[in-house]
């Protein structure tokens, strides 16, 4: 179990902490000359159990009670399962101390109790008159039944009353799952001789053992876990809930820093729109103006930023003290964030606690975000349960989402996602790493043959459309690897055709008449006769004795029954020679990573020019696709070759 300090400055905070543990958690020289605290401090407390059960610690955070240092207190709160709100008999409740009770209801801690220090100094008509006045500050909380303990460090009163209850709570305070991917969010760095980087901080989720490789989320930079103390004992490994120090080799202590994430994964996303259900605290000074400023308290971690209300009705009003909505937080500086995490809003000159809430979406849209449509995807997002969250998420998206993004917010592996869903309740393409619902695949399925027939019906000359061109028309937001996925089960569950690059309804044919058919069976062997330098429709128009208007309309027919492939406007191919020449893009591609026109010319035999031009129509056709500029200009393979 993790306890948190909160409490006005000079409430005797770190003086209970001291007299609970024997630790005194003010390290710094400043600290001891002015006799505040300035810093986070920590402190252990073992807890008794049985002779065969593992050892277990409870870990004290002591934060400063200064208004100048709320956001070393908030950064030193995130995390911690249980409140120890500290009250001055003789003071009784003080600004500070209604501020960190705002932040401690904020971070959404429902576990607490409350120590009356100084005792010894203070009546018992006075303790009973600030008793009566802290349980009326608690009662709208959720730290309403928090018990009160009148403890006095000089004497020891009511201290052992004390340790025995937060012993007793530990005891029953149940273990936090260690599901999700290891998540630590940074509050301290420093070196030891002979060690190196000390990195230490609270597990938010996951897990994390010796030797296992962590990363810095955001600037991606790796490091091994050398050894590990977990609650300030030496440990093989730790979970969510505890505090962890880290022994890391590969990061230097210059390139982390407090506020930063340890996590178990190397694919993070930064977020930097934050759509989150915001609550204003009652005692904030003013409604929350659409568009102010604010200071985002995120894990250990502050930066500036921008609140968007998505009620349009409050655009104007702004939001009330006390009540909340849906809205998005926009940073200055990308985060690493995960849907569920707490946020604390302060005002933009941190002189004020506004607010907090819970992240429903790390990642939001910068457009239409107060749309119907993803108002209903943001209510998707706040289900609890994982699986019936997933498939409303599924049900919200009628092109699918990016599994990649999703798995990210959800700090989970894609796989464990993919696990939760219901058999034959979605699509995944792996080459796009894009999830959609059946449900949505199948409208989509829907609206392509309805989108091909009312083509056929107006061009009935031309055989269908390519991919990429159909892809704009219907689906332009999704990954061409995805659309081409959907387009191939289509095509083997018989709902749609293709002849050469062209997709079409079954059925649908662009047929030739007589006289047609006879000039293309003397022109098509005539592409052969140099397979990769086919003639120019003036050639074969001169060759035919016909005019070259008709020579050109007739081979882009051709084209369009898969019969001819045209690669720029006057020069046709022969598929066989486009299958070849495909080939040797597939080897380049193996052998080198990538294709590169002056490889594919020397390997093809083509000049440079001819070279670019039939690459260029691999991009078109979704065979490849070409990635950089200028002298770093490459293609990719993206996908197969559409040629019969």
């Amino acid at each position: 179990m993790l306890i948190g300090t909160a409490g006005h400055i000079d409430h005797g905070k770190t003086t209970l902490v001291r007299a609970l543990t024997g630790v005194d958690t003010d390290r710094l020289p400043e600290e001891k000359r002015r006799g505040i605290t300035i810093e986070l401090g920590y402190a252990y407390l073992p807890v008794a159990t049985d002779a065969d059960g593992p050892e277990q610690v409870i870990g004290f955070v002591d934060v400063p009670g200064h208004e100048k240092f709320v956001p070393t207190m908030l950064a030193g709160a995130s995390g911690v399962d249980f409140a120890l709100l500290v009250v001055a008999s003789d003071d009784g409740s003080m600004p500070q101390t209604r501020e960190h009770l705002q932040i401690l209801q904020l971070l959404g801690l429902t576990q607490g109790a409350v120590a009356l220090t100084k005792a010894d100094r203070a009546s018992p008509e006075r303790i009973a008159e600030v008793s009566a006045e802290i349980r009326a500050l608690l009662a709208p909380t959720a730290l309403a039944d928090a018990p009160v303990f009148p403890v006095s460090a000089v004497n020891g009163d009511g201290i052992a009353e004390l340790r025995q209850h937060l012993l007793d709570v530990a005891q029953r305070l149940p273990q936090r799952a260690a599901d999700g991917e290891f998540r630590l969010a940074v509050d301290r760095v420093f070196t030891l001789a002979g060690a190196g980087t000390i990195v230490a901080g609270t597990v938010h989720a996951g897990q994390v053992k010796i030797g296992d490789t962590v990363h810095l989320a955001l600037s991606g930079k790796s490091a091994r876990v050398r050894s590990l103390h977990v609650q300030n004992r030496k440990a093989d490994s730790g979970h969510a809930g505890q505090r962890c120090a880290l022994n890391l080799a590969g990061l230097a202590v210059d390139e982390i820093k407090r506020g930063d994430w340890l996590v178990g994964r190397a694919d993070t996303l930064p977020a930097q729109r934050l759509d989150l259900d915001l609550q204003l605290s009652t005692d904030a000074p003013r409604p929350l103006a659409h568009g102010a400023v604010v200071q985002i308290h995120h894990g250990t971690r502050h930066v500036l930023g921008r609140v968007a209300l998505l009620d349009a009705a409050l655009e104007k009003s702004g939001l009330p003290p006390g009540e909340h909505c849906l809205a998005q937080v926009v940073t200055d500086t990308p985060l690493h964030a995960c849907r569920d995490d707490l946020l604390v809003l302060r005002d933009g000159h941190g002189q004020h606690t506004l607010g907090g809430g819970r992240i429903l979406d790390p990642f939001g849209p910068p457009r239409q975000r107060r749309a119907p449509a993803r108002l209903a995807a943001l209510a998707a997002q706040a289900i609890t349960d994982p699986t019936q969250r997933l498939c409303a998420v599924l049900d919200h998206a009628p092109l699918g989402v990016d599994l990649h993004q999703l798995s990210t917010a959800e700090n989970r592996r894609p796989e464990q996602l993919l696990a939760l869903l219901p058999n034959a309740s979605a699509h995944y393409t792996d080459k796009a790493d894009w999830l959609i619902g059946s449900a949505s695949l199948n409208i989509l399925a829907a609206r392509t043959t309805s989108r091909l027939a009312d083509y056929h019906a107006q061009s009935s000359d031309e055989l269908g459309i390519e991919r990429d061109r159909l892809r704009r028309m219907l689906a332009p937001q999704v990954p061409a690897a995805a659309f081409a996925d959907w387009l191939e089960s289509w095509l083997a569950a018989g709902r749609l055709a293709r002849s050469g690059s062209a997709w079409h309804l079954p059925g649908h044919r662009v047929e030739l008449d007589a006289r047609d058919r006879q000039r293309a069976d003397r022109l098509l062997p005539w592409l052969l006769d140099k397979p990769f330098d086919p003639p120019w429709v003036r050639d074969i128009a001169a060759r035919l004795g016909e005019p070259e208007n008709q020579t050109r309309e007739l081979l882009k027919r051709l084209a369009a029954r898969g019969e001819a492939c045209q690669v720029v406007r006057d020069l046709f191919y022969a598929p066989a020679a486009i299958r070849n020449l495909g080939r040797i893009a597939n080897e380049l591609s193996e052998a080198q990573g990538a294709i590169r026109a002056a490889d594919f010319r020397d390997r093809s035999g083509v000049g440079r020019k001819r070279a670019i031009q039939i690459l260029e129509y691999f991009d078109r056709v979704g065979f490849t696709r070409k990635i950089g500029h200028g002298n770093e200009e490459h293609h990719r393979i993206r996908g197969d070759l559409p040629v019969n």
